[in-house]
């Protein structure tokens, strides 16, 4: 049976988050351990606007995906051999900063501390990227619904000379759009206007994935770069393209990767075409990791009859391996007929 596994973003943290991981899995609590105090009490107690920051929403995110990932990879290990032979872990893929979480579960990144350390300077670098001179946000995000041709025509007419462009492509009805405030203020009347799109204004603290993010990339690029960066040991699919990460690469593995994800931090985000493309290679069995179930949602909005599952706590993580284990039966069954 081949799965897929994919990453949560940021805007899927939670107060306590991955604490019931904490106290019931060996793995998880190692990683929360290497993380430190003040990553644990920010996931397990940290309020929601200290959770809206970004540069404490990224390593925490980050923290508790890789620990449900070791949770998860732990309960697996105690499945007998005869069903493990059959599991096949197919492809990652994760949203926006869910992609890194991804890479070191794929063995691109070599260690979750080098993860952590690079995601803490991602979070702080975009942070002040989305701010001006007095410390205050600028930019903003909006959630739209709606065909995404009419939406990205509302992004047109709405730009003027400020920065608005579509940058998470999530499913065929929905595209989030980032930019200015003065501009997301022009889009949300427009659309109004316009009758077919709803708009949503998002509780995030910048435009991500947007040119306002431009001054971020050359630190984040040279940081990946010094971060010695490998060929993934599994598939990866990429934020920037929704292909597979490899694909078109050229020279040095490491030195290309870098470059692609620090071009991720101001790149839209074609999930939709992610997710298209792993189901195109086989994959009809996700598991989403980390806080949340955003990407659970969307994949049933791109394909409803896909199977998703999700591990973000320990009876989250018990319901996967059960279905799973369920899924396999059915396999055996099915072809013992």
């Amino acid at each position: 049976m081949k799965i897929g596994l994919l990453f949560a973003g940021q805007g899927a943290q939670y107060t306590g988050m991955g604490k019931s991981l904490y106290d019931n899995s060996i793995e998880a609590k190692r990683i929360f351990d290497s993380a430190g105090q003040e990553i644990q009490e920010w996931c397990f107690e940290g309020t929601k606007e200290i959770l809206r920051q970004t540069n404490i929403t990224q390593p925490c995110v980050y923290t508790v995906s890789m620990a449900a990932y070791e949770a998860f990879l732990e309960e697996l290990s105690k499945l007998d051999e005869e069903m493990l032979n059959r599991l096949e872990m197919q492809g990652m893929a994760g949203f926006s900063l869910g992609e890194y979480a991804a890479l070191t579960a794929g063995g691109v990144i070599q260690s979750f501390e080098t993860g952590l350390h690079i995601v803490k300077q991602r979070g702080a670098w975009m942070n002040e990227a989305g701010k001006n001179a007095d410390g205050e946000s600028i930019g903003g995000m909006i959630a739209a619904f709606g065909e995404r041709t009419h939406i990205l025509e509302c992004v047109e007419l709405s730009r003027e000379d400020g920065i608005l462009e579509g940058v998470n492509y999530n499913s065929p009805v929905q595209t989030v759009v980032a930019g200015d405030k003065e501009a997301l203020e022009r889009f949300r009347l427009k659309s109004k206007e316009m009758g077919h799109i709803k708009a949503v204004p998002l509780s995030v603290g910048t435009a991500f994935h947007s040119p306002m993010m431009e001054v971020a990339v050359p630190k984040l690029q040279e940081l990946l770069r010094a971060s010695e960066l490998k060929k993934p040991t599994a598939k990866l699919y990429s934020n920037v393209t929704g292909k597979d990460l490899t694909e078109g690469m050229t020279g040095d593995a490491g030195r290309w990767i870098a470059d692609l994800m620090a071009n991720q931090t101001k790149s839209p985000v074609y999930w939709q075409e992610t997710m298209e493309n792993m189901v195109a290679d086989g994959i009809r069995a996700f598991v989403e990791i980390g806080p949340g179930n955003t990407l659970s949602g969307l994949a049933k909005k791109i394909d409803h009859e896909l199977i998703t599952m999700r591990v973000e706590d320990q009876e989250t993580l018990i319901e996967t391996i059960n279905t799973i284990k369920s899924l396999l039966a059915g396999e055996e069954t099915a072809s013992a007929q």
